[in-house]
């Protein structure tokens, strides 16, 4: 394939300088904070769409509040990168990196015919891998008949068709985005059926006794929730309607024969089944990472094990643990700001953020890295609160959950 001049770069080909790849949250926090200390540094933004910056958060609230995609956009990435100061590669792919050469190979997303696609290199002094993370989608959830709302683009897909009126809904997730999205569309009009392998919502975050309150304040709004069960299949039927095919979840079994199928009839499938960091950039540069939990730092500096190449956000782990949630990126793009550019600083010291579910059903707050295993220990129980702390092997608190029913506002 020949290359063309053409390529929508002109002195990002030649001038090295900070080169950050994603356009997320992450990535602008980071420009954000590269300009407060640095207005002339060369900055150059990959993404592979068009770089519009919105909070991400608000994907789950929306349909309710009847906001369409280009509401939730706060500024284009075209004017957002103009008031940076900075070189935007929209719609541009990110192949290949050479740590070795400190070089990024490109190709433009902005001709669909292969032949006439645009290719790049680009040099860096410092790379920035803001990348995100990326919905896992089980075999038994084909992405062409499934949706999924970790991206704007996709959410405005979705909202378009359920603005046609009610509609049924199957969820399939109960973690914190699944549950979340279930209310949304029940506030909006929609029937809701949620779908989890476990038996209660937030089930690998929190122990039975706090997950049963919240399974019950799902269930009281009239969300069908369906614990305990596994998505086998999703087809369409010829009346354009999906078929979703279920059943009862028994870890390791052998027998498949033996399982009791059930199915659900739906206009719409969305996914919420856990995201995964794509592996092929981070093991082109030579970068430690894991496909569940994200690209290793060194958590004072926000350092891969790669010279010049640091990591953000949904793609990013320390000590282990996934890094994605929204409080932190400040703190931690103002690090990566003071050690790209060579500013002496105190190191970014991590804190886990506090974890609320953004339901009105129910009040569900978290601290620390709560898991749903460990020595849970109750604190507080009475019908309209519950307050347990996660102990660790020296009987330390490592993480506190509170749970409270709402207010009940009277007419």
């Amino acid at each position: 394939m020949s290359k063309e001049a053409t390529f929508p770069i002109t002195t990002a080909t030649d001038a090295k300088g900070i080169v950050i790849i994603g356009a997320g949250l992450a990535g602008w926090h980071v420009i954000d904070a590269i300009r407060a200390k640095d207005k002339d540094v060369s900055i150059t933004l990959i993404t592979t769409d068009n770089g519009d910056r919105y909070h991400k958060p608000m994907l789950t609230m929306a349909i309710s509040q009847n906001k369409q995609a280009s509401d939730l956009v706060r500024a284009t990435g075209a004017d957002a990168a103009e008031a940076a100061q900075v070189t935007l590669l929209a719609n541009t792919q990110v192949t290949d990196i050479d740590a070795a050469a400190q070089t990024v190979q490109l190709i433009s997303a902005l001709r669909s015919d292969p032949v006439y696609t645009n290719y790049a290199t680009i040099s860096y002094d410092k790379l920035v891998l803001a990348m995100g993370a990326h919905p896992i989608f089980p075999k038994s959830l084909p992405q062409d008949l499934v949706w999924h709302v970790n991206h704007i683009e996709r959410f405005g897909q979705l909202q378009e068709k359920l603005a046609a009126g009610s509609q049924h809904v199957a969820i399939v997730g109960a973690g914190m985005v699944g549950t979340e999205i279930a209310e949304d569309l029940l506030k909006a009009g929609h029937e809701v059926t949620l779908i989890d392998l476990n038996d209660a919502p937030l089930s690998q975050m929190l122990p039975p006794k706090a997950t049963a309150r919240i399974a019950k304040a799902v269930q009281s709004q009239g969300i069908n929730f369906l614990g305990g069960y596994q998505v086998s299949d999703v087809i369409r039927n010829d009346d354009g309607k999906l078929q979703v095919s279920y059943e009862p979840f028994t870890p390791n079994r052998e027998d498949t024969d033996a399982q009791s199928f059930e199915m659900l009839i739906v206009d719409h499938v969305i996914a919420s089944t856990g995201l995964t960091v794509d592996g092929k950039l981070p093991t082109a540069a030579g970068v430690e990472f894991n496909h569940r939990t994200g690209i290793v730092v060194d958590a004072p500096t926000l350092r891969t094990n790669t010279n010049n190449i640091y990591a953000i956000g949904d793609c990013m782990s320390i000590n282990g643990v996934a890094c994605r949630y929204v409080a932190p990126l400040r703190a931690q793009a103002a690090t990566i700001a003071d050690d790209v550019l060579g500013l002496e600083h105190s190191g970014y010291e991590h804190k886990p953020p506090m974890i609320r579910l953004k339901n009105k059903a129910i009040s569900v707050m978290a601290t620390g890295v709560p898991q749903a295993n460990g020595n849970w220990q109750v604190t507080t129980e009475t019908e309209d609160e519950l307050i347990m702390n996660l102990l660790n092997d020296n009987n330390e608190v490592s993480a506190t959950v509170t749970i409270k029913a709402p207010p009940i506002i009277s007419a």
